[in-house]
């Protein structure tokens, strides 16, 4: 076998190989590439959570302000771009509560601070950056399913995000 082209870098033979047929599947979705790479990870990966909110961020931040264990947050917020659902005091707080990454359909602000040198192990992406704040309602759902991007995706699969792209598995990748 000459070279692998997979979105994961650093994965074995057998899971390269295996790729397509896990593609074929379902047990592997690749997320189409429309996310931004923030701070200074771009390669993450970990069991998620899911959340799905809309213009609001109260129910991020209580996720945040738990333990992570190495997690990834996933937050369907509609694709809106009205407004930023994150920013860096959130993101630190996430850093230094262990979580691995957080993905957000939706905007993010404070771009310069989560680019800086003090948030370094935790993986950001997000559709863009936005200066407005959200409205504070506490509105939203909890580990439920949520669909990015015509992909849907569960609470408890595994993210894998490299430089490449953003790939969501069923089950957690040998690499």
């Amino acid at each position: 076998m000459a070279s692998c082209n997979c979105a994961l870098q650093n994965i074995c033979a057998e899971v390269c190989n295996a790729i397509s047929q896990l593609l074929l599947s379902g047990e592997l979705r690749a997320l189409q590439p429309t996310f931004q790479i923030y701070g200074k990870r771009p390669m993450f990966s970990g069991p998620m959570v899911t959340l799905k909110v809309f213009e609001d961020n109260i129910l991020v931040h209580e996720f945040l302000e738990e333990k992570g264990n190495g997690r990834v947050l996933i937050v369907d917020g509609a694709g809106s771009l009205r407004c930023a659902i994150l920013g860096g005091n959130p993101i630190v707080q996430a850093q230094n509560n262990g979580w691995a990454g957080i993905v957000v359909n939706g905007c993010i602000m404070d771009v310069d601070e989560i680019n800086g040198c003090d948030i370094g192990v935790i993986g950001v992406r997000a559709l863009a950056s936005h200066p407005m704040k959200v409205n504070k309602k506490g509105i939203g759902e909890k580990h439920v399913p949520i669909t990015i991007v015509r992909t849907k995706i569960y609470d408890g699969e595994w993210l894998y995000a490299d430089t490449d792209g953003i790939l969501i598995s069923r089950m957690e990748l040998s690499i």
